[in-house]
């Protein structure tokens, strides 16, 4: 008993829980809460120091809302391809020199390397995206264990935003493992429910044709048009 106790303090003090009665992320329209580990404020703090550096604009707030305040601010003066290559930016500053080429040596484009990322995101990411689940899908015909479920996003929950969600996550992140590390992705938000859903090893379908990227403002965007479609995304590709 005193052993199982230790083992979950240890866990909460290295991984995001969600802070909610029932365990579960919050309905629509409400806010989820959640009890960060001091793992999880260090990589807020991480990322929100290099997007800091990157844009010249700091925030007063801090933990999660301060990343995503600090993160807003890349959006201000700068297109979407401004916005997605200092994504790539920030992405590349965290990491060893020579990531992208030791990362295509270690995990080149196979059903386990595809399987062994998408297992590897379930625990190490949920400080960013919320709780998430591995699920199987079918790529170029082979079953893999590969799908990576976002049950509610919690970056796009706290923003609000299609056009931060599309710019500054779902893009970014699809270009840069399938443009730099060479192991495909496909990104797949849901802007009903804010769920998502990540295929490691699927081949993202181009920008002309991605359904996200003729989405309208939530309706609790901060800066909500009622435009056919976000205005965040309405300049070039």
């Amino acid at each position: 008993m005193a052993m199982s106790s230790v083992s979950l303090h240890s866990r909460s003090l290295i991984r995001c829980e969600i802070a909610e009665p029932s365990g579960k992320p919050a309905p629509m329209g409400q806010k989820t809460r959640y009890k960060d580990s001091i793992f999880d404020r260090a990589f807020m703090s991480l990322f929100a120091r290099k997007m800091e550096n990157a844009t010249g604009r700091a925030s007063k707030k801090t933990g999660y809302d301060g990343f995503v305040d600090v993160s807003r601010g890349v959006l201000q003066g700068r297109n979407p391809v401004e916005q997605r290559a200092l994504v790539r930016e920030v992405l590349l500053s965290i990491m060893p020199p020579g990531a992208p080429e030791t990362f295509r040596k270690l995990f080149p484009p196979t059903k386990w390397a595809c399987e062994f990322n998408a297992a590897i995101t379930v625990p190490f990411f949920q400080w960013l995206v919320g709780p998430c689940e591995r699920f199987e899908v079918e790529v170029n015909g082979v079953k893999q264990k590969s799908g990576v479920k976002i049950l509610k996003c919690r970056y796009l929950e706290n923003s609000n935003c299609v056009g931060m969600c599309v710019n500054m996550c779902k893009i970014p992140t699809q270009d840069f493992f399938t443009n730099d590390f060479g192991l495909p992705l496909t990104m797949t938000p849901n802007f009903e429910d804010m769920s998502c859903e990540m295929i490691y090893g699927l081949q993202p379908t181009s920008l002309e044709e991605d359904p996200a990227l003729k989405q309208p403002c939530l309706q609790l965007c901060p800066t909500s048009a009622t435009t056919a479609v976000c205005t965040k995304l309405q300049q070039e590709y």
